[in-house]
């Protein structure tokens, strides 16, 4: 970004509380006009005015996606998420889908699109067979990797889709 000319800081967990509390001001007085942040910024941060939210990477656990993207459209204004995804996060996507009940919307107008159908098949060819047992109970129950705990799966760093976020006046 500073290469680009866009005047930018990052705050994440490695950075001291006070260089974190300095690229944030910096940013709220508009000294900077991007602050690139990990999860440390999902929640209990508020800026007035934050028309965007873009997440590099979709989160591994569905409530994260949603205090992300909280950080945009407060008090009732507008704003706007944009998430890449690639093939291999299709099941974050799908789960933060079935969290927030809205399918979210695909750009696939740019230079690296992927479809509904790639996506999915690369999806499944990346999957391991299912072995059907006999009877017996046990097995894994409600599908995907079984990991129900909320502890993070494995994430990838090529994304691709995106959706917009319009909070309703309270």
């Amino acid at each position: 970004l500073a290469h680009a000319g866009i005047k930018a800081a990052a705050i994440h967990g490695n950075k001291s509380q006070n260089a974190r509390q300095r690229a944030l001001t910096d940013f709220k007085d508009r000294k900077i006009r991007v602050l690139v942040a990990t999860d440390i910024a999902a929640r209990g941060i508020d800026i007035d005015q934050l028309s965007h939210v873009f997440n590099y990477e979709l989160p591994n656990i569905p409530e994260s996606y949603v205090h992300r993207i909280g950080r945009t459209g407060r008090a009732g204004a507008n704003g706007i998420a944009i998430s890449f995804c690639d093939a291999e996060e299709n099941e974050y996507l799908l789960d933060i889908q079935k969290l927030i009940k809205i399918t979210l919307p695909v750009v696939d107008n740019h230079p690296y699109p992927l479809t509904w159908e790639s996506m999915l098949a690369k999806n499944q060819v990346k999957r391991k067979p299912q072995v059907q047992s006999k009877g017996g109970g046990g097995g894994k129950r409600g599908g995907g990797d079984g990991n129900m705990s909320g502890k993070p799966r494995n994430a990838s760093n090529n994304r691709r889709f995106g959706g917009n976020r319009n909070k309703a006046k309270a």
